[in-house]
């Protein structure tokens, strides 16, 4: 490789825009976030939604309509970059969109559950789901061949194409897959000790340290690999950049990343320790930039390494994680308390489990969504602008960056003032180096303000962390329970229920709260569906006798249930119903030999019946209503 000097009269043909590099990275990660929320929140019922010979139908017609649609879009690219991104970015969301019909109606995770090994190991589910997203991918890339060939000049075979994209998405999801099996595996282990620690927070710790120490150590070089990485060739440039590396007191390998074809005007760092570290150069970065200006882009990614971004990255990853394990369940149980909520899933017939997952997803997905492009956005825009200030450091000006990000500009399309939610426009970092050049103390500014709202980050994650443990979870959970069962239980007396149980629950339960002709009418219900329940009718019959409402009071009545539950169980409690029904009918004498029934059949509480009739003999009915009358 040389370093050439010249411009566009080099005749380099260069398709990708820098910004384009950048943003299908980062969309794809998010992309492959939202297609793992979607299949792992997602909880199969106890039966399909559709048998499995119409699921199996769905899958294929939805697929089938899907290459189609693919096809249309990817029909007007030509040989334009800019149209091939459009169309591949929209065939992802549109797939997204197949994968959610897969998994809500074909309903394909309920299928996969026997790769379980009977729950031994849910990863495997959650990997064939990964599994059915990437065919999904592998259609698109099946059609995005023939526009990808004109667009990069490149020859690929179909299988050969599908797979070279295989291996550049499946970093973004390796660490995942990977650390799932083995927590599978270690709660598979015959120790009881990796069980308690893997449900306890300290679990949680484990597994963050071990997924910073996989990241770290395996994660870089797999990734080289994948790529199809080769390192740079030994040569002028390779000398000269290991000299400018050295004089910045900094060591790491130096590749040529490939790209898309290497046409790409990028570079990149990874890795965070020496010997593990690796500087990634296109081969069309190169061939376009200046020796000094190439110098200068090494300098920015320096720079990444020297503020510790790469580190950072994984923390405000892992944030995210930190943010949605405490504040989930907290917000979920606040929503579910709502009695609108409540109300809409009683009159739609939705159950609990149902709602929590729906809203669980959704509320990860937008939390998800807004997360990275907000928060982590604005962060790495500002690393971003960190690493281009590291030029003053390692140069002493900003000139050759300045030309380098110029020249970068032209090169992919004039895309000077094009905006980019994780990096600052070309021509905003231009004008930040000019800007810190005339006023250098800019510099630290910018170190202060990241500092400062990395700051602020710890501040809110530590706050939430302590907030949340004071949430009052356990009375949200009541209140949820109580207002759930209570709509539930009216909406069956008022639109009616085949079952008595549900209305002869609905009853006591009305009664429990006080709302007594809400339970008359919901026992009376439950009477008309099975007249020969002992306990419904001695329920009826009391609240008849003994309401605090008087106008619901109805004596006659009362006698004929109280009698006809005897009948069928003859037992203490029943039988001083039937006792007080006589009372209150002003037989005052068939309720005392009734009240020496109930004590023969339960002498446990021989004495309580004893005293109720001679309570009887002492008042009648009419007075107590006069007493009850009174007290009101």
């Amino acid at each position: 490789m040389r370093i050439s000097s010249y411009c566009v009269e080099t005749k380099l043909t260069i398709h990708i825009l820098h910004n384009r590099k950048g943003a299908l990275i980062y969309n794809n990660l998010i992309f492959f976030l939202v297609a793992i929320v979607l299949f792992s929140t997602n909880q199969p019922g106890e039966a399909p939604l559709l048998p499995a010979v119409y699921s199996v139908g769905l899958v294929g017609v939805s697929l089938y309509a899907f290459y189609f649609v693919v096809l249309k879009l990817f029909k007007q690219v030509g040989a334009s970059s800019s149209r091939y991104f459009k169309a591949e970015t929209r065939a992802t969301v549109l797939g997204l969109l197949v994968f959610a019909c897969l998994i809500y109606v074909a309903d394909i995770k309920y299928f996969l559950q026997p790769l379980s090994l009977a729950d031994h190991i849910p990863s495997l589910v959650n990997i064939a789901g990964l599994a059915v997203y990437f065919v999904i991918y592998a259609l698109i890339w099946i059609v995005a061949r023939p526009s990808y060939q004109r667009v990069f000049d490149r020859v690929y075979t179909a299988g050969g194409f599908v797979f070279s994209n295989f291996k550049m998405n499946l970093p973004m999801v390796l660490p995942w897959l990977v650390l799932s099996i083995v927590y599978d595996l270690i709660a598979n282990l015959p120790f009881p000790v990796f069980q308690e620690l893997l449900a306890s927070v300290y679990g949680d710790l484990a597994f963050f340290v071990l997924f910073l120490f996989s990241v770290i150590f395996f994660f870089p070089p797999m990734v080289l690999k994948l790529w199809g990485c080769q390192k740079l060739p030994q040569g002028e440039l390779r000398s000269d950049l290991e000299v400018f590396c050295q004089k910045q007191k900094f060591s790491a390998e130096m590749y040529l990343w490939p790209l898309f074809e290497g046409r790409v005007l990028t570079a990149g760092v990874m890795g965070f320790i020496p010997g593990l570290r690796y500087i990634l150069l296109t081969p069309a970065i190169i061939e376009s930039m200046t020796k000094e200006e190439l110098e200068a882009v090494m300098a920015h990614e320096i720079g990444h390494v020297k503020k510790y971004h790469l580190l950072l990255y994984v923390f405000l990853v892992g944030g995210f994680s930190v943010f949605m394990g405490f504040l989930m369940e907290p917000a979920l149980r606040i929503v579910f308390s709502s009695t609108a909520l409540i109300e809409f899933m009683v009159k739609h017939d939705i159950t609990p489990d149902q709602m929590f997952t729906w809203l669980g997803t959704i509320s990860m997905l937008c939390a998800l969504v807004v997360y990275f492009r907000f928060v982590f956005g604005y962060f790495i825009r500002n690393f971003e602008r960190q690493a281009d200030a590291h030029v003053f450091k390692a140069i002493g000006h900003a000139d050759s960056l300045v030309s380098a990000f110029e020249r970068l500009a032209f090169l992919s399309g004039d895309i000077r003032d094009k905006p980019s939610w994780h990096h600052f426009g070309i021509g905003e970092r231009v004008d930040y180096l000019e800007k810190c050049s005339e006023k250098p103390e800019l510099v630290k500014a910018q170190d202060r303000k990241v500092r400062a709202s990395l700051f602020a980050y710890m501040a809110v994650l530590v706050l939430t962390i302590f907030l949340v443990g004071r949430f009052p979870t356990e009375k949200y959970i009541e209140q949820y329970k109580e207002k759930y069962t209570e709509f539930y239980l009216v909406d069956k007396i008022e639109n009616g229920s085949d079952d008595y149980k549900e209305l002869f629950l609905a009853g006591d339960f009305m009664l429990f709260k006080k709302r007594e002709a809400k339970a008359v009418e919901a026992y009376e219900m439950a009477i008309n569906l099975e007249e020969r329940d002992p306990e419904l009718l001695n329920n009826l019959a009391w609240l008849y006798l003994t309401s605090n409402e008087l106008s619901l009071r109805n004596p006659v009545r009362a006698l004929r249930l109280a009698r006809d539950a005897a009948a069928i169980k003859p037992t203490g409690f029943i039988l001083d119903t039937v006792a007080r029904a006589y009372w209150a009918n002003a037989l005052v004498e068939e309720a005392v030999a009734t009240e020496k029934q109930a004590a023969f059949a339960d002498p446990q509480r021989a004495d309580f019946y004893h005293q109720q009739a001679q309570w009887y003999r002492s008042m009648s009915y009419e007075e107590s209503m006069k007493m009850a009358q009174r007290s009101e």
